[in-house]
């Protein structure tokens, strides 16, 4: 733990922090927690035929497991933002983590579906309340070159935490067990909540107002848009058990529309929308989390299901698709400064979309190593081109005064892409999913495709073409 020699009292709340001696250990507390919370975003992933054998889960039962989570962590996003200016980034990030850790507790001990969806539910509202929280710490404790270097490491934490996720996923499912992949969570969660107090100053809360009916009717409708997804698998697209959720997701995004004009303090500006930079990055981020998330969910399925592989080496075909996304996150980084937005953004969604021409002709005979395997890493390549646009895009291209909204808007819209890529292509591949047979797999790969050359299609006259500059605003993973 950090403490602040010789005084073991907890940080006073005027600090100043350029002389705090223990910015840095307050910065590897927030890092550790939000690496928890990118971790469980995939960690899960390799684990699913596990829960499933043990807890009797069904098809939307483990959609649920991978979506629940992201749903809430990203609906309910921009609230948590809110509720640490209002309440104070240090007691909001004290209460995301003890909730997220408490969660994973109920997680592992889980003995049926209900109570595995009810701790992921409860995961999510803990980061949701966590990750912005913590991001704060950072923004106000380091300033100047010190605050460049500390963003620099806290966005490190994304590609990090997704290639952590895989193989940390695949080592415990195949060692002590499934349940291992949440109890994880809770010596580290401990451990923060014990040290924070000492190692993060407590800051004045400033008074915001809360739109909280926003934050429900936006996760609601997304909720119910994912659930229509879902029972699609299962009934059909024209079945009521699938137009009535998706029918009332519509009515649910509808009011939240009114109910952000109408707020003084509404939880999205939706005229942020109106600025193209915003709108072209939240459409990458989008896209892009939904395709990676995706992948990383039906090739587990797959690799288990129809190829028969243990969740360790499961997690090990995967660890050269999270590398390959950070490779490609760097060259991206680059890139983007030479050649502009648009040209990374649409290079990367083509790339994408040829790395998963081979995987939509999957057999349950084919190659992993020499089809399967490369195809994922040329795909996650690409993609990670795309989230640094992404980020880069919505955030270097408005006003600096902006940057803090903008990066909101553009993490929302990296959990929700991730909760309804899963929703789609689970009900898409429902028959290999259930049956495992591999044609499922095949016209969910397909079908990502599809997105993915699409959307580069999209992003050649919304993604604007300028190289963006250079900026110190903040942004999650």
């Amino acid at each position: 733990m950090a403490h602040s020699p010789p005084d073991m009292s907890p940080a006073p709340v005027h600090t100043d922090p350029a002389a705090d001696p223990r910015r840095w250990a307050a910065l590897a507390l927030v890092c550790l927690a939000q690496f928890m919370l990118i971790l469980d975003v995939t960690v899960v992933n390799v684990a699913l035929p596990g829960m499933a054998a043990d807890l009797h889960l069904g098809r939307s039962a483990l959609t649920w497991v991978v979506t629940s989570y992201t749903l809430c962590f990203g609906g309910l996003m921009l609230l948590g933002g809110r509720l640490a200016d209002a309440l104070g980034a240090r007691r909001t990030l004290l209460a995301g983590l003890a909730l997220f850790t408490a969660a994973s507790l109920v997680c592992g001990l889980a003995g049926g579906a209900a109570t595995l969806l009810a701790g992921r539910v409860a995961q999510g509202v803990g980061a949701a309340l966590l990750s912005p929280a913590a991001l704060s710490v950072v923004t106000t404790t380091f300033h100047g070159r010190e605050r460049h270097k500390a963003l620099g490491v806290w966005a490190a934490l994304g590609g990090s935490g997704a290639a952590a996720g895989v193989l940390v996923g695949g080592t415990l499912t195949g060692g002590p067990g499934w349940q291992w992949v949440f109890y994880v969570n809770v010596p580290v969660g401990l451990a923060v909540l014990a040290a924070v107090p000492f190692a993060v100053a407590a800051r004045a809360p400033r008074p915001t107002g809360l739109d909280v009916p926003g934050a429900l009717l936006v996760t609601t409708g997304t909720g119910a848009l994912i659930h229509g997804l879902v029972e699609a698998g299962d009934s059909g697209w024209g079945s009521p058990s699938a137009l009535l959720p998706l029918a009332g997701a519509a009515v649910l995004y509808a009011s939240f529309a009114a109910v952000e004009r109408a707020s003084r303090t509404p939880l999205m500006d939706l005229g942020t929308f109106a600025r193209r930079p915003v709108l072209a990055g939240a459409f990458l981020m989008l896209v892009a989390t939904g395709l990676l998330i995706s992948y990383f969910f039906l090739g587990s399925a797959h690799l288990q299901h129809v190829r028969g592989f243990g969740p360790l080496r499961t997690g090990l075909v995967f660890l050269p698709v999270a590398v390959a996304t950070g490779v490609g996150a760097h060259l991206g980084s680059r890139l983007v400064g030479v050649v502009g937005s648009r040209a990374v953004a649409v290079g990367g969604l083509a790339v994408a979309a040829a790395g998963t021409v081979p995987l939509a002709r999957l057999s349950e005979t084919g190659g992993v190593y020499a089809t399967l395997l490369p195809g994922f890493a040329v795909a996650a390549l690409g993609l990670g081109a795309v989230f640094v646009t992404a980020t880069t895009t919505a955030l270097a291209m408005v006003d600096h005064r902006e940057a803090g909204l903008a990066s909101g808007v553009v993490n929302t819209f990296h959990e929700v892409g991730g909760s309804v890529g899963v929703a789609i292509v689970s009900t898409v591949a429902a028959a290999g999913l259930e049956r495992g047979s591999a044609g499922g797999f095949a016209d969910a790969f397909a079908l990502c495709a599809v997105v993915a050359a699409v959307g580069a299609v999209v992003a050649l006259p919304l993604v604007p073409r300028g190289r963006p500059r250079t900026t110190a605003g903040p942004h999650v993973h």
